[in-house]
């Protein structure tokens, strides 16, 4: 087919990506290596051909640029690039392959897979280094040219910005939290929108959470093989266009994905709400080098990768995804920059939580904290005023990196989670490791000038069991994603109470609540930043599967059809929230000195043993099932943001991780405690409600007790 070349002009090579102007608009791409580069244009997102081809013959430096007259929002767009095709130099290059731009704000729907998406020759003997010829133009989703406008009334960026001291994190998955709520309109109902629906804010704010984090909402691939197998990518962790929400979570693909994120983000600003959204910038869908090309491989393999040096066919592969995105070099890096402002610019959101973000700091094989990425941050008078959350390791050797993050950075505390997770289940606990945890982790962040917030605490995440099946299985059931049992962790640190599984059994069931509560009352009452899993108030099951990457139903979307059993333990989860928000001594801005201070006669935080006496060395060096510490609200070092003294109640905390009860006297640190908070089923008598100081109570096995001084 001949096509009509369309009047253009050279444009700018400035901003990357399109951007509108007065009467068309400016297409720019990066790529060093290309020979030429063609932009399509496209009717409608099914065209398996496009209206019209334009070589774009601008070049300045590495980028490639042409200004296009009549170009409105809402037109679709591609691009081919042509270059040598020698992939055991590291060069991809096949101009038989239609592009995603790396800079589109949205992408019109999904790739339709087949064998044309790839480079070389599916079944050649010579695998990747065999050439395709066949175009891919039908199977790949076209990009979309989108505007900024949009009415953000009161909305500006940044302006919520609740400090850490108040921040109380939902990690939720946009569609599973919302497909089977029967009050949100059908027609949103896992999507952006049904995040935005007023009986979704209205439970966020009753539950008394402060920010959601999203899993990734960036336009992600549907994996080949798990397509293949009747599966997909749910939880999103595969990239493809760093700009552009995926169309997945709107009403439809042609740019509405964007307005509508822009909706959830104010509706939820409106109630006080932040949004946080995971974000994948180690790796991207593409894969290995027996991957698609789709986009970035295309355009400039060898820039936009880390490649072997010895053999640069193949990628270094820090993720476990098949490559690793090159944020070594300075155009990568600002398409990273580029990307992460537009989101808290643009889309107005408040935070990132990065994706083995260890791999962001990779020099080729070592972690280096200093490296470009991290100062980048540093020194960006936008993103610097953020929320930086880490998950802070990758699955290369030396990529667990827990405590070393740069002092900006808030780290996932995967040894908060084990810890908590192996006490609670039983094992003997080293006191100090133990005391650690529950104290913000001045182990691993106090050294280098961090605070307790450094540490977001959790006991369960996306990326594992629910609570309740933490409670319920002793070994992950992942058959249904197909993998004989193998994906996923091994080893989970969890207790089934007795029996694996689902059961009807009233004292393994009882058993199961009370140890929900146990993890509840520890992780609220923990120095740090609480990160609780969206639905575990549900007690949400994933029927024992720990790695739901694949499962878009029943095993992934909240169930909120809730009997007498569940409202209790979600109401519960929301009285220890507002139990924590209540009381600044558990969310405190600097570690604990151990003390006294202000003319207390109490130290700010001691450490008692079961015979009601301040515990010694031999002890905190020592294995423990139980622990018990006082924290002294007259005793806090803290000022308000009006510079006023913050001073609070007096609490005990009493953990008894072992299956036997023990005798536990009240210290002499007040006279009289009134219980607040336990985690038994079970009413309180009239003389476990108020004890005195050295009065001798038995304190149940697996129980967690919380005493106020009155």
């Amino acid at each position: 087919m001949a096509f009509v070349q369309v009047p253009t002009r050279p444009g700018y090579p400035y901003p990357i990506g399109v951007s509108l102007t007065k009467d068309g608009a400016n297409f720019v791409l990066f790529s060093e290596n290309a020979t030429a580069v063609q932009l399509l244009l496209f009717s409608h997102p099914d065209d398996k051909e496009p209206k019209e081809v334009i070589d774009v013959k601008e070049r300045t430096g590495d980028l490639w640029h042409v200004c296009v007259p009549g170009i409105m929002p809402g037109q679709l767009y591609a691009y081919k690039v042509d270059g040598p095709y020698k992939p055991e130099q590291g060069l991809r290059f096949n101009k038989n392959k239609t592009l995603i731009d790396p800079y589109a704000k949205a992408v019109a729907g999904f790739i339709k897979w087949d064998d044309s998406l790839f480079g070389y020759k599916i079944g050649d003997p010579n695998q990747d280094l065999s050439f395709d010829e066949r175009d891919s133009t039908p199977f790949i989703p076209k990009s979309v040219v989108v505007s900024d406008e949009f009415d953000w009334e009161d909305d500006k960026p940044l302006s919520l910005r609740i400090p850490w001291s108040q921040t109380i994190i939902y990690e939720t998955h946009v569609k599973g939290f919302s497909i089977k709520r029967d009050d949100i309109d059908e027609k949103i109902r896992g999507k952006f929108l049904g995040l935005a629906s007023k009986s979704a804010i209205s439970y966020f704010k009753d539950l008394g959470i402060t920010a959601v984090e999203l899993m990734p909402v960036q336009q992600f691939v549907r994996d080949r093989f798990l397509v293949e197998k009747g599966l997909t990518n749910y939880w999103g962790y595969n990239p493809i266009a760093y700009f552009a929400p995926d169309c997945g979570y709107a009403t439809d693909c042609l740019g509405k994905q964007v307005i509508e994120f822009k909706k959830m983000v104010k509706e939820l600003h409106a109630a006080g709400i932040e949004v946080i959204i995971d974000v994948v910038y180690n790796h991207t869908g593409e894969g290995n080098q027996l991957g698609p090309t789709l986009s970035f491989r295309g355009i400039d393999n060898s820039s936009y990768y880390m490649l072997n040096p010895q053999n640069p066919r193949y990628y270094m592969d820090f993720t476990g995804a098949g490559n690793t995105l090159n944020l070594r070099h300075p155009r990568v890096l600002q398409m990273v920059m580029d990307s992460l402002r537009y989101w808290v610019l643009e889309m107005h959101v408040d935070g990132f939580r990065f994706d083995l973000a260890s791999a962001l700091a990779r020099e080729l094989y070592s972690v280096n904290m200093l490296s470009t990425f991290f100062v980048a941050i540093q020194q960006d008078p936008i993103l610097s005023r953020v929320k930086l959350i880490a998950e802070p390791w990758d699955v290369g050797e030396g990529g667990y990196q827990v405590g070393n993050f740069p002092y900006q950075w808030a780290e996932w505390n995967g040894k908060y989670r084990d810890t908590i997770r192996r006490f609670w289940r039983g094992e003997p606990i080293l006191y100090s490791e133990l005391a650690n945890r529950l104290m913000g982790s001045p182990d691993l962040y106090q050294g280098s000038g961090r605070t307790p917030f450094a540490s977001i605490n959790y006991v369960t995440s996306h990326d594992g069991f629910t609570l309740q099946d933490l409670v319920s299985y002793n070994q992950k059931h992942n058959e249904a994603n197909g993998f004989d049992n193998k994906d996923g962790m091994d080893e989970n640190y969890s207790w089934n109470c007795g029996f694996e599984g689902e059961t009807q059994d009233p004292n393994v069931i009882a058993c199961r609540e009370k140890q929900k509560r146990n993890f509840m009352i520890t992780l609220f009452i923990s120095q740090g930043v609480p990160m609780l899993l969206g639905g575990d108030e549900l007690s949400r099951t994933q029927r024992g599967n720990n790695n739901a990457f694949c499962q878009d139903n029943e095993i992934s979307w909240y169930d909120w059809n809730l009997d007498e059993r569940k409202k209790a333990f979600r109401d519960f989860v929301k009285s220890i929230i507002y139990f924590r928000k209540a009381h600044p001594i558990f969310r405190r801005r600097k570690f604990f000195q151990g003390r006294k201070l202000f003319g207390s006669p109490y130290k700010d935080l001691t450490w008692i043993s079961p015979a009601g006496t301040e515990i010694d060395d031999k002890t905190w060096n020592s294995p423990t099932q139980t622990i018990a510490f006082v924290l002294s609200g007259d005793a806090m070092d803290e000022v308000n943001e009006r510079g006023e003294r913050v001073a609070d109640d007096t609490f005990l905390v009493i953990l008894n991780g072992s299956p036997s009860s023990i005798k536990f006297k009240i210290p002499k640190l007040g006279e009289k405690w009134e219980l607040v908070a336990w985690s038994c089923l079970r009413d309180p008598k009239e003389n476990e409600k108020i004890v005195k100081a050295e009065q001798e109570i038995q304190v149940e096995g697996r129980t967690a007790i919380i005493y106020k001084r009155v």
